[in-house]
């Protein structure tokens, strides 16, 4: 995997905006669309304030979700709700997860609505237990075969939740992991030093990831 140092939280949502709005432009020079996939996070919210102007047009460009609560579009917990008010992207596409159906119904719909999608990239936040999207510390859902999933049991509240699986998240062209914070040093450590179903985030296809981290992280 690819590391990208950085000196702290700031730098990391620098680095990480620019390298998204790289991606985006080589995907639409290529095959005049681009796929990307969201995480939520404290750091990816101040990635995409800075990700916003770094593009002319938005046209073109579809906005896809790794995950997202059982909650309404509009409640403080949903990760749609942090991105539209972080995210000045006029004319992109939007394809929310609909959390507010449940878990099942929610997981149904949205993988009816990616179909044989695949990202151009997906970008990865990590809690410090090394989740990352909602797939949990030895959860039954890291051995799930279909692209996306409800979850029930979230060990992090709430427990309803949809999310990409790990086949959808390393179907994608290319992987990105933003960390920031010594909170998560020692599940990035286990990321670094190779797979490892207590610290899902390390299960990312390291052939695609760029990891983009502050020094706290890095230890």
């Amino acid at each position: 995997m690819n590391v990208i140092r950085c000196t702290d939280a700031e730098e990391v949502a620098t680095r990480s905006a620019e390298a998204i709005a790289t991606a985006v432009a080589a995907a639409r020079a290529t095959s005049g669309v681009a796929h990307l996939a969201l995480c939520g996070g404290s750091t990816p919210r101040r990635c995409y304030q800075l990700l916003g102007p770094l593009l002319d047009s938005w046209e073109d460009v579809h906005l896809w979700y790794g995950d997202e609560r059982c909650v309404p579009p509009d409640d403080p917990e949903a990760n749609v709700r942090m991105v539209r008010e972080a995210l000045v992207a006029p004319g992109a596409v939007e394809h929310r997860m609909r959390g507010e159906l449940g878990p099942e119904r929610g997981a149904a719909e949205y993988l009816l609505e990616l179909g044989d999608t695949v990202m151009d990239l997906t970008l990865n936040g990590m809690g410090p237990d090394g989740h990352t999207a909602s797939l949990f510390p030895h959860h039954p859902l890291l051995d799930e075969t279909a692209l996306v999933a409800g979850i029930s049991d979230s060990p992090k509240p709430p427990p309803q939740r949809v999310t990409l699986t790990l086949p959808a998240l390393n179907a994608s062209h290319r992987l990105m992991l933003i960390v920031a914070g010594d909170e998560k040093a020692e599940a990035l450590a286990q990321v670094l030093a190779g797979p490892d179903r207590g610290v899902p985030a390390s299960l990312l296809d390291g052939d695609k990831l760029d990891v983009v981290a502050d020094a706290a992280a890095l230890g």
